[in-house]
């Protein structure tokens, strides 16, 4: 059945074996691991988290701490934007990339989630030449490693420095289309989260329904959709001064018609919390309340 874990990235100042401890503690099976460069400098929000070393990993280490708690890695996570207009970024990006996958392989995880990436100074599409140009080598390197990738569906634009159109291309249905049209390996997929398409104003349910076979992995995060607020900027306003990310149970998502499509589609794999609720920063005590308040409310749809 599905199986819950959460994402690493909001334990950031926990070791590898505690983020471990702690999901094996609060009945989590499995957790999504983040792999960003150790002498990594983005200091976005999330962003930076090394729980595994992809350089120096010692996978008979972490393969004995899956063991040891009982707890399983759902996926490997790195999102950066591998189509940044820098060509240095952007090649440094997908050289990690591929290191993550590689990764991926020797540990026998399933999945590398990532962004796709973008020029938001482009229109979309010379965004999916930038993506046929690049992509396809990255695919590759996954098939030659057995590894799907999951996209994550968040446009990535919350801050001046991504307007105007984000960083990450793999925002709508429209969009995963062309994606697969232009690549149609089977590897190729998503990390599906349902919060992004509330305050693009989309249905958070149906793409279940159309996209079952490409479901790698799912974020559960929820998003609060403040209309007050929309109704005086307007659609084309920073999204964060109309929405706030929120824990599961606590925004717009239609958890119960969501889980029932994940039911019906027979999903089953990792559905892994994502905590961005700055109402729970405040301390390390915050934290760890936000991903054991999302477990309770999640607990309903799943045996934990």
């Amino acid at each position: 059945m599905l199986q819950l874990g959460f994402v690493s990235a909001i334990l950031a100042d926990h070791s590898l074996d505690a983020v471990f401890k702690f999901a094996a503690e609060h009945r989590f099976r499995c957790v999504e691991l983040m792999c960003w460069p150790t002498d990594n400098s983005d200091t976005r929000r999330y962003a930076g988290v090394t729980h595994i070393d992809v350089e120096t990993a010692d996978v008979a280490h972490i393969q004995g701490l899956q063991q040891q708690y009982g707890v399983s890695i759902s996926g490997l996570g790195y999102y950066p934007n591998p189509l940044d207009p820098d060509p240095e970024k952007a090649e440094y990006y997908r050289e990690h990339l591929k290191k993550v996958i590689r990764a991926a392989a020797r540990l026998h995880v399933p999945v590398v989630n990532t962004f796709i990436g973008r020029n938001p100074s482009l229109n979309l599409t010379d965004n999916l030449k930038l993506f046929a140009e690049h992509w396809p080598a990255l695919v590759q390197e996954a098939e030659r490693a057995n590894v799907k990738i999951g996209i994550e569906n968040c446009p990535m634009w919350f801050t001046s420095d991504e307007w105007p159109s984000g960083k990450n291309l793999a925002t709508t249905p429209a969009v995963w289309d062309r994606m697969f049209e232009i690549i149609p390996s089977r590897v190729l997929g998503l990390n599906y989260d349902p919060s992004h398409l509330i305050w693009q104003m989309m249905d958070e349910v149906q793409p279940i329904y159309d996209y079952r076979d490409r479901l790698h992995h799912i974020h559960l995060k929820d998003v609060k959709l403040y209309r007050d607020k929309l109704n005086r900027v307007g659609i084309m306003a920073n999204p964060l001064e109309y929405h706030s990310p929120k824990l599961p149970g606590l925004g717009d998502v239609r958890w119960r018609e969501f889980f029932a499509a994940l039911t019906d589609v027979r999903y089953r794999g990792p559905v892994c919390i994502e905590v961005e609720d700055k109402a729970y920063e405040g301390s390390p005590d915050d934290v760890q309340t936000a991903i054991l308040t999302a477990r309770n409310y999640l607990s309903q749809f799943l045996v934990l």
